[in-house]
């Protein structure tokens, strides 16, 4: 059985290093280095994720292996990109991050955290969005197995490059 605990200030060093090392990994071949070093200078620094942890309208959860390190965590909150049109800002929360560590994918830590985290949005709004790159068939699979459904464009940059992401949303 995965075990989920929330995040503390004290882990806010090693989710930090963890972001960064699992969109470098999944997406880092896309861009210019100079663009990907712009994007995770800034993106999610552990005084950011210090505050995030301290904030009662964020929650960051994860799971460990079995030596401590993180295998997967999913970050919640506030929903922080433009909606498209027709869709509704109010009572409604942003899956923000959902990474699993590549040698830990298989072993059920993506569902749990998303279980996870649907629990937790319902308890607080009606609407849970996301976003999702256009070419990650594989997380955009996992999305729409949980009932997902594309509602519309968000344009997400890094550095200087701009990705067509997708937003997608789950009525809770």
């Amino acid at each position: 059985m995965t075990q989920i605990e929330l995040a503390t200030a004290r882990d806010a060093e090693a989710l930090s290093a963890f972001a960064e090392a699992s969109f470098a990994a999944t997406f880092g071949h896309i861009y210019d280095p100079a663009d990907l070093a712009a994007f995770l200078s800034g993106w999610n620094p552990p005084e950011r994720l210090r505050a995030q942890i301290a904030d009662p309208d964020w929650a960051i959860a994860l799971v460990r292996n079995g030596d401590g390190t993180i295998a997967g965590f999913a970050k919640l909150g506030p929903v922080d990109f433009d909606l498209p049109a027709g869709q509704p800002a109010d009572n409604a929360v942003e899956l923000h991050q959902l990474y699993v560590a590549e040698e830990a994918k298989g072993r059920g830590i993506a569902a749990a955290l998303m279980d996870w985290g649907i629990v937790w949005a319902r308890a607080r709004a009606a609407i849970l969005y996301l976003s999702v790159f256009t070419e990650n068939p594989r997380a955009q699979a996992f999305y729409r197995r949980y009932g997902f459904v594309d509602v519309g464009r968000n344009a997400f940059r890094v550095g200087n490059h701009v990705d067509e992401d997708r937003i997608w949303r789950l009525d809770l």
